[in-house]
């Protein structure tokens, strides 16, 4: 596993050994031992799936008590993935780091907890994998607005497109108004 350092040090990018041959390919996606060699907790409670279609954005969603940490990767399509450094006391606050995640790449982005996450559908369809540190807690659940201009992400949104969004994701805080970690 190659861990590649993002703009933000605790946001970790992470592209694994694949071994291909005529048959197709073969990637170990998580190994405790690894995985704490370079930083990340090695208790995970729960994986989660989702499919969605292009032009879905889906965040920015953290949890204000049981902060999750999670391990992000595409097994389908391709997202632009964000974090957003959402603690207080941390020199990088409101800062974000984004990565292109495609069934191609393998890449994976490690996301811990004190971050909130969100992605952008880049192709006719994604399917979208994550390993959390800690349960869902709906009632802990919140949502900064995606297109807060405090934070400016940059997104790959075409020209006059809206983004697909919940009625949740519609719904964000600005980051200033937002709960947040201290």
């Amino acid at each position: 596993m190659n861990a590649i350092p993002s703009e933000i040090p605790d946001v970790m990018i992470l592209e694994p050994r694949i071994f291909v041959d005529e048959r197709g390919f073969f990637m170990e996606t998580w190994n405790q031992k690894i995985f704490s060699r370079i930083g990340i907790p090695g208790t995970f409670v729960q994986d989660n799936h989702s499919k969605s279609a292009q032009g879905t954005l889906r965040g920015l969603h953290y949890q204000i008590q049981q902060p999750q940490g999670k391990l992000v990767r595409v097994t389908n399509g391709a997202v632009y993935d964000v974090a957003v450094d959402i603690r207080r006391s941390s020199p990088t606050f409101g800062r974000w780091v984004a990565r292109t995640l495609t069934a191609e790449n393998k890449l994976m982005m490690w996301v811990p907890p004190g971050f909130a996450h969100g992605f952008y559908v880049l192709s006719t369809e994604a399917e979208f994998t994550y390993k959390c540190t800690d349960f869902y807690a709906p009632k802990y659940e919140r949502t900064i607005r995606w297109s807060d201009e405090d934070i400016g992400i940059d997104w790959p949104i075409p020209n006059g497109s809206a983004p697909l969004l919940s009625p949740k994701d519609a719904g964000g805080v600005a980051i200033g108004a937002a709960e947040v970690f201290d």
